[in-house]
């Protein structure tokens, strides 16, 4: 009886801690409110709809836009952005959905433009400065951003901002070669220019041999703009160009007022479950009551831990798993009822009972969840959050009903005041 006692009363802390830092924090610890990453709906962000400019119909249209999705989702991954929704509209249209970013034109600049990336070997009699487009001087294209391998930040002798490149094998044979015919120039040395979009944003002079594959691109810019260089290098060339046709800076006031009511909504249908449970199951509907509160904080903690992104349909995939939750502990407490009415004792009741039980809770809960699997496989957005968040829900209450609730039941039963049938909803 004392190991019941005890073992209640340590639970009954940790649950009401879980709770108190969930909603409070404490220390350096933030409350769940601070820490968890809102989508787009909730939050706010940018949304931004491009249309591909070409002629191609079909399934060529359908693999370029399908590319380009694909470019585009790589950058999009690269500036670190939170749950981004990227999706084709139509035939020729992509519609990009940024959550929390407030500057339009920053993302827009970073992942609109086409960096078509090239490298040309400026002709002896020729000279190339930066800000000059293709045809403002002479040269042979070398190779392209194609034979970029990786690109990330680097510095130039000075100390200035610079981009390095690492190229392939072809790629670095072909650098190769170009630098050995500008060392063969009369001067002993000759320009490679390095062109973004046809504009040229260095054009380095080179007297020696360079076999490494490696190369840096330096011009007078600075940290952000080599940084945004990288990014548009890593995620590769488009393979179209995009023009803008619409551009929306979403306020996250509406989408606030609808988490804080689907908040509220879930905090009074939980109240609600709470009550029924006491009055229909007694001391059992007592324990789903602290067992839900549990659920509830560990599913947040999870959710924060994950880093992931809680949408409006995010919320919808939690409520869902509470019900399943709920739903568990009433299949569980109604096989202990039919158990205590047959005459076993409360012990032997809850051990049955929780026996009985677990096939159907595991074949409800394990369909449910492949169901999950398969939204987050095949959707995108929104809906993959509403995925994540009911698989995460559905693994908590598979561990809050079978392991927690089960534990708790049979602690307490060991405490003689509690000892008792009616306490179980059952008549003596």
């Amino acid at each position: 009886m004392r190991n019941g006692k005890l073992f209640s009363i340590i639970a009954l802390i940790i649950i009401a801690v879980l709770a108190f830092v969930a909603l409070y924090g404490l220390g350096p610890i933030k409350s769940v409110e601070d820490s968890m990453k809102l989508g787009l709906d909730i939050e706010g962000g940018v949304v931004v709809v491009y249309e591909a400019q070409t002629d191609a119909t079909g399934d060529d249209l359908a693999k370029i836009m399908s590319q380009t999705k694909s470019v585009l989702s790589k950058r999009v991954d690269q500036l670190g952005l939170t749950e981004p929704n990227i999706s084709i509209q139509g035939e020729n249209r992509i519609r990009i959905e940024l959550p929390g970013v407030k500057d339009v034109q920053e993302a827009m600049d970073v992942i609109g433009q086409t960096a078509q990336l090239k490298f040309i070997r400026v002709y002896e009699d020729s000279i190339a400065y930066p800000d000059m487009t293709i045809n403002d001087f002479h040269g042979e294209l070398i190779l392209t951003g194609k034979n970029v391998s990786d690109a990330g930040i680097s510095s130039d002798q000075y100390g200035n901002p610079a981009v390095s490149l690492k190229l392939d094998r072809t790629g670095a044979e072909l650098f190769k070669d170009a630098t050995i015919a500008v060392v063969n120039y009369e001067e002993k040395r000759g320009q490679i220019a390095i062109l973004l979009d046809d504009l040229v944003i260095s054009a380095p002079y080179t007297n020696e041999i360079i076999p490494g594959g490696e190369a840096i691109i330096t011009g007078s810019f600075d940290f952000k703009y080599a940084q945004n260089l990288s990014t548009l290098i890593r995620g590769g060339a488009l393979p179209v160009d995009l023009v803008e046709v619409q551009t929306g800076l979403m306020g996250p006031i509406l989408g606030i007022d609808a988490l804080k009511y689907s908040v509220y909504a879930a905090g009074i249908g939980l109240m609600l479950v709470i009550i029924f449970m006491i009055g229909f199951y007694r001391l059992p509907g007592v324990i789903a009551g602290l067992v839900l509160i549990l659920y509830s904080s560990i599913v947040m903690f999870i959710m924060v831990g994950l880093n992931a992104t809680l949408t409006l349909p995010g919320m919808a995939g939690l409520v869902l798993s509470i019900g399943m939750a709920v739903d568990a502990n009433v299949i569980i407490f109604e096989r202990i009822k039919e158990e205590l009415r047959v005459g076993k004792t409360i012990r032997a009741s809850i051990d049955a009972g929780f026996k009985r039980a677990l096939r159907t809770i595991m074949d409800s809960n394990v369909t449910t969840f492949i169901a999950a699997i398969v939204l987050f496989y095949f959707g995108e957005g929104p809906i993959q959050g509403f995925a994540i968040t009911l698989m995460i829900g559905i693994g908590t209450s598979m561990f809050t009903a079978i392991v927690v609730t089960r534990l708790l039941l049979k602690n307490i039963a060991l405490i003689k005041a509690f000892n008792n049938k009616i306490l179980f909803g059952v008549k003596g």
